[in-house]
């Protein structure tokens, strides 16, 4: 018998497939941010969402590198943009133990950046008020 069986390579490749599936959505999440409750809707994922995080001790990271106080909007204006303009998906992730002027601060810059479509993320809970 001269030919090679493939049945086991498919079988193994549609596992390991699988198991990138079921990862890649958990690796998105690099800076651990304590989200606060809420019961709204999930959002889809957008390959070309910027994420922005706000731990408790009040740094911002743009993905998973720290950006300096000052230069988040030069960040932001350096990120590609579609080909009709339109800036990608921004989702901001900020810490619920955080003041709301800090995080009203951020938005500002990203505001002020063109960035006017911003989803907050935040933990799905029936608990919420």
């Amino acid at each position: 018998m001269a030919e090679i069986n493939v049945t086991p390579l498919v079988d193994v490749m549609l596992v390991l497939l699988i198991i990138f599936m079921v990862t890649a959505p958990l690796l998105s999440a690099g800076v651990p941010v304590d989200l606060p409750d809420s019961r709204a809707k999930a959002l889809g994922q957008d390959a070309r969402a910027v994420t922005i995080s706000m731990p408790a001790d009040g740094k911002v990271f743009l993905d998973q590198s720290e950006v300096a106080p000052g230069e988040l909007a030069d960040r932001l204006a350096g990120l590609p943009r579609e080909s009709a303009g339109k800036p990608p998906l921004v989702t901001l992730r900020a810490d619920k133990g955080l003041e709301y002027g800090r995080v009203m601060a951020v938005m500002g810059e990203l505001n002020r950046a063109g960035f006017n479509a911003i989803s907050l993320v935040t933990n799905g809970s029936v608990k919420a008020p």
